[in-house]
């Protein structure tokens, strides 16, 4: 059963920024988009790249090893060579702490 666990606080990561977090096991993006919060799977689905260390450009990041691009907000491939997108996780903000369903 999937339950919220404390991700981070909202200071720790400032707009149009990410940061990676290992969340049960798991290492996750969070990225702040205008003040919204999303998560995704850190690890790009082509080589492994960490999007949390990719350029970020409104609601999309590319990866930095080979520049394949993905939607924050769903997880979405947006574009090559990725062959498919990643996983994303419900977040809410509850006062300054993120929280992750996981």
């Amino acid at each position: 059963m999937a339950e919220f666990v404390k991700a981070a606080k909202t200071d720790e990561i400032a707009p149009g920024q990410s940061k990676m977090l290992e969340v049960n096991g798991k290492k996750i993006a969070i990225f702040n988009v205008a003040g919204s919060f999303y998560a995704i799977d850190d690890t790009c689905s082509h080589r492994g790249g960490s999007l949390s260390q990719g350029m970020i450009e409104g609601e999309k990041v590319t990866c930095p090893w080979h520049g394949a691009v993905f939607d924050i907000r769903s997880g979405e491939v947006l574009g090559p060579p990725a062959p498919k997108g990643v996983a994303c996780y419900n977040v809410r903000v509850d006062g300054v702490q993120i929280e992750v369903e996981i």
